[in-house]
């Protein structure tokens, strides 16, 4: 049975775009490696952190909504743990209520991006 899940992770300031990109790709390619398709990719780049991480006040942020087996996510999590260029991860699952407010969110961004 597959659900929905969204995961957010923040990488290290110290990436090009490229690198940036290239890890954001690695993490994309091991999901659908594993059986989970890639519903919607957002890429909110380089933000100020709450508070410093590993003396680091800002990182690149990602997010990636994809649905899966649940067994994708212990895979996906060993992956983060193994990356240095990870600073912080969150993996959850989406709700039904959850799920139609990302959907909502998915459609206006992509209207905004229609207008522009």
């Amino acid at each position: 049975m597959l659900n929905h899940y969204e995961t957010a992770f923040i990488l290290t300031p110290v990436l090009s775009d490229v690198q940036m990109k290239e890890a954001v790709a690695k993490f994309k390619t091991l999901l659908v490696d594993n059986g989970a398709t890639i519903l919607n990719e957002e890429e909110w780049g380089l933000r100020k952190l709450a508070y410093p991480i590993q003396k680091k006040s800002t990182g690149f942020y990602a997010l990636l909504q994809f649905d899966a087996e649940p067994s994708v996510i212990a895979t996906l999590e060993t992956a983060y743990r193994r990356d240095e260029r990870i600073l912080r991860f969150l993996t959850f699952r989406l709700d039904k209520y959850a799920y139609e407010y990302a959907e909502k969110r998915k459609h206006v961004k992509s209207e905004q991006k229609k207008e522009d």
